[in-house]
């Protein structure tokens, strides 16, 4: 199987046992922040079945109507992701508010709750650390961003389970709200860096500077008579555009296999890589 789709399923099935069993604590409970925790990690599953279904998508050949590819659906997929983040976190912080404008707030079984959270943390601090991994090994952004989401539900899990236990120690119940709150606060910061590492590539933006820098050394190591070089990424997909000049005695055959040695030496450097060159006479 795919490792990617592999692991986009195992994401798919831990949210989904620990939305159950937050789910069940929340509702036990009372406490607002475990509910929160549960809206936070229903946003994840959501994420996590788009991360699937684009990386299924995106590993398809080119075709008729996508000759390039179908890398930008899993920038698309975390654009869409970034904004179902956004919205639970205000929902969040609605609910919370509701809390401290005078809703009474009544919390049992906040033990079971704390270690809920704590089982949470680790079951995603592991399945985030797979994910970053193939994501990493196969440049995909629809993973990359499903590894951040589960990452985020590390620190709002453990910050649940500390504020519950603060709350066993003093008894001040309306820690619960200003918990949620803060959860809510920081899940809007990771949908904005999200947000804003999916998006930047729909516009065809270029390579790093540091990438480009190190594309201009192997073509100058290859002593390439190049200029007018563009570059793009479209989800882990690459493209490079690049005018060169040959002398104009060269055959057209010659001209063609240095080409090809060319795009060989760059294709064996960068992985899922399109090599357009243009042959102007020098």
């Amino acid at each position: 199987m795919n490792p990617k789709v592999s692991i986009a399923r195992l994401s798919i099935v831990s949210n989904t046992l620990l939305i159950l069993l937050k789910m069940v604590v929340g509702l036990i409970s009372g406490s607002v922040s475990i509910i929160s925790e549960t809206i936070h990690s229903s946003m994840d599953l959501v994420a996590a079945i788009i991360a699937f279904l684009s990386v299924r998508v995106s590993d398809n050949p080119p075709d008729s109507r996508h000759p390039y590819g179908h890398g930008k659906i899993e920038n698309i997929s975390g654009v869409i992701e970034a904004l179902l983040i956004f919205i639970a976190a205000i929902w969040i912080i609605v609910e919370a508010a509701k809390k401290l404008a005078g809703e009474k707030i009544v919390i049992d079984s906040i033990a079971l709750g704390s270690i809920v959270m704590l089982i949470s943390a680790i079951v995603n601090t592991i399945v985030s650390r797979r994910l970053y991994k193939v994501a990493r090994a196969t440049n995909s952004v629809a993973l990359e961003a499903d590894a951040l989401h589960l990452k985020t539900d590390v620190y709002t899990s453990l910050g649940v389970s500390v504020g519950l236990g603060l709350i066993m120690i003093t008894g001040i119940n309306w820690l619960d709200p200003i918990i949620a709150i803060l959860v809510a606060l920081f899940i809007i910061k990771e949908s904005y860096i999200l947000l804003k590492k999916a998006f930047t590539p729909l516009l065809d933006t270029a390579w790093s500077e540091l990438e480009i820098e190190e594309l201009e050394s192997r073509l100058n190591n290859l002593e390439v008579n190049y200029h007018n070089l563009r570059t793009r990424v479209a989800g882990n997909y690459r493209f490079v555009d690049i005018h060169i000049q040959i002398p104009a005695d060269v055959s057209v055959g010659k001209a063609h296999k240095y080409c090809d040695k060319i795009e060989n030496e760059l294709t064996k450097v960068y992985e899922n890589l399109t090599v357009t060159i243009h042959v102007e006479p020098g």
